[in-house]
C-alpha cells in the first residue's frame, strides 16, 4: 500500500498522461470496429476524403510529427518526397516489425486498437496517392497477424476499403503481410526485400524509397505508432498536437518501461517527460535498490545513469547527452544488474541477427562477443577495452545499414560509464556480482571512496 506522500507523487505524475492511443485499450471491444466507432472511429477519415491530400500532407508537416519508430524523421517532409506525375503506382508500407530488445509498443498497439491503425494507413495512403499499402508485421506475433487480418476485413465490410471509399472516388487495398522474424527486416530496405520475396538485406541508397522502394516505385515506410497518430491529427488539427512535448519534438508518444519497476507498462505521455516522472508512474524502482543505467529507446541507444534520469526525453534532449530517443523503450537496471553481463547478452544479439552482408558488422560482433565473454569470467585484461573500441570504431559507420551503429552503443556507452566495473572482473577473476565476488567487491569500492573523501 502507497503511503500519502507516494500517491500524491503518483497523482501529479498521472496528471502528465495523454492517453490518445491507449485512451480505449481498457475496453473489451476496443478491437472491434463497433467499439472503434463508438469512441469516435473513422470519422477522421470522412474528414481527410472532403479535403485534397496536399493539404493532409500540409496538416502532418505543421504539426511537426516526427517518427515514431526511432530515427524521428519529420513524417510530413517525408510524404513530401514522394514524386507526383509519374507512371508508377505508389506504395505505403507500415513497419510493424518490432524487434528492437526493450521495444513493446506497437505490438499492444495493433492487439487493443488496430482499427486506429487501419484508419491511419486509409488517411495517410489517401494523402500520398497511394492505392495499395502493406503491414508488415512480425511473423513470431501470430495473434497480431490474426487480428490485424480480422480489423482489415472488417474495415473491407463497411467500405472502409476496397473501390470507392465512401463514395469519395478514392481506392485502396491494405495487405497483411507476416515477416519470417528477422531483426534486419525492421530496417526498412530489408523490409523491401523481403516483400519482394527476397532474402531480407539492406540496400544501398541512394536511391531512397521515396524514389524507388518497393518494386522500384515510390514507396513511403513509416512505424506503426507514426501511421496510429494521424487519425487524431487530422482530427483535431497540428494546434491540438503541438500543445504536447516540446518545440522541435512536439506531441505524445508511448513509453515503454521495463525491467526493474514495480509497475513495468506502456505510458502514454508528452515527449520532454523525464525519466524519474516516468518512474514515479511506475511506482518506481523496485523496493531496496536504486537506479543504475538505462536505456532511453532499446538496446541500441548508448545507456544512462542515474544523473541523467531528469532530462527531458525528446529528440533534442537525448542527443545532447550523447544517446537517442529511439523507441522510447527505457530499460530499467538498478545496482545489482552487471553492465559487462548485460552489454554480453546484447551484442550476442546483434552477432546472431546480423544479416552478414556486411563485413564489419559480421565479423566486428562476433569478435566483440568473444572478448566480452573473457571479460565476464574475468580473464580479460585493460587492453581488452581499448580493443573493443577499436572495434566499435571500425563497425560503426562502415555498413549499409544502422544495426551496425546501434550494436556498438552497448559497448562504448558501458565502458565510457563503468569502466571500473569492467576493470574489477579481470582483477577479481570474476563478475562481482556473484555471490563468491562481490563482498569483496563492495569493500574495496568502499574503502577507495573513504580514501578518495
Amino acid at each position: 500500500m502507497s503511503t500519502p506522500s507516494e500517491a500524491s507523487d503518483q497523482t501529479r505524475a498521472s496528471a502528465t498522461l495523454t492517453p490518445v492511443l491507449t485512451a480505449r485499450w481498457g475496453e473489451k471491444d476496443s478491437f472491434t470496429r463497433r467499439g472503434y466507432e463508438r469512441h469516435g472511429g473513422y470519422k477522421a477519415l470522412r474528414q481527410a476524403l472532403q479535403r485534397k491530400p496536399e493539404s493532409i500532407v500540409e496538416t502532418v508537416k505543421d504539426s511537426g510529427l516526427r517518427g515514431r519508430g526511432g530515427a524521428g524523421f519529420p513524417t510530413g517532409m517525408k510524404w513530401s518526397f514522394v514524386p507526383k506525375d509519374i507512371p508508377k503506382p505508389t506504395y505505403l508500407v507500415v513497419n510493424a516489425d518490432e524487434s528492437e530488445p526493450g521495444t513493446c509498443k506497437d505490438i499492444p498497439l495493433m492487439m487493443a486498437d488496430p482499427h486506429v491503425l487501419v484508419e491511419g494507413v486509409i488517411i495517410s495512403s489517401y494523402a500520398i496517392g497511394a492505392n495499395t499499402a502493406f503491414i508488415y508485421v512480425r511473423g513470431e506475433v501470430l495473434h497480431v497477424v490474426r487480428r490485424l487480418h480480422h480489423a482489415v476485413a472488417e474495415a473491407y465490410e463497411a467500405g472502409y476499403l476496397g473501390k470507392n471509399i465512401l463514395g469519395s472516388g478514392f481506392d485502396l487495398d491494405v495487405v497483411v503481410h507476416a515477416g519470417a522474424g528477422a531483426y534486419i527486416c525492421g530496417e526498412e530496405t530489408a523490409l523491401l526485400d523481403s516483400l519482394e520475396g527476397r532474402r531480407g538485406q539492406p540496400r544501398l541508397k541512394p536511391p531512397f524509397p521515396a524514389v524507388a522502394g518497393l518494386y522500384a516505385s515510390p514507396t513511403v515506410i513509416n512505424n506503426v505508432e507514426t501511421i496510429a497518430s494521424v487519425p487524431s491529427l487530422v482530427t483535431n488539427g497540428p494546434g491540438w498536437f503541438r500543445t504536447m512535448g516540446s518545440e522541435k519534438s512536439p506531441g505524445f508518444g508511448i513509453f515503454s518501461l521495463s525491467g526493474h519497476v514495480r509497475n513495468p507498462g506502456q505510458y502514454e505521455a508528452p515527449l520532454g517527460i523525464t525519466l524519474n516522472e516516468l518512474l514515479d508512474m511506475a511506482g518506481g524502482i523496485r523496493a531496496g535498490h536504486e537506479l543504475k543505467f538505462w536505456t532511453p529507446g532499446g538496446s541500441s541507444t548508448p545507456m544512462l545513469t542515474a544523473e541523467h534520469a531528469d532530462l527531458p526525453l525528446d529528440f533534442e534532449g537525448m542527443a545532447g547527452a550523447g544517446t537517442m530517443l529511439g523507441t522510447r523503450a527505457l530499460q530499467i537496471f538498478d545496482e545489482t544488474t552487471c553492465v559487462v553481463r548485460a552489454t554480453l547478452r546484447w551484442i550476442e544479439f546483434y552477432k546472431h541477427e546480423s544479416c552478414g552482408k556486411c563485413t564489419p558488422c559480421r565479423e566486428g560482433f562476433w569478435w566483440q562477443v568473444q572478448i566480452l565473454e573473457r571479460l565476464e569470467k574475468g580473464q580479460g585484461t585493460e587492453a581488452d577495452l581499448d580493443k573493443l573500441l577499436d572495434l566499435s570504431e571500425n563497425i560503426g559507420g562502415r555498413s549499409f545499414c544502422a544495426l551496425a551503429d546501434g550494436g556498438i552503443a552497448p559497448v562504448v556507452s558501458s565502458i565510457q560509464h563503468f569502466r571500473d566495473e569492467y576493470i574489477a572482473h579481470f582483477e577479481h577473476g570474476g563478475c562481482p556480482f556473484d555471490p563468491a565476488a562481490s563482498a569483496l567487491f563492495t569493500v574495496e569500492r568502499k574503502e577507495e571512496a573513504g580514501a578518495n573523501a
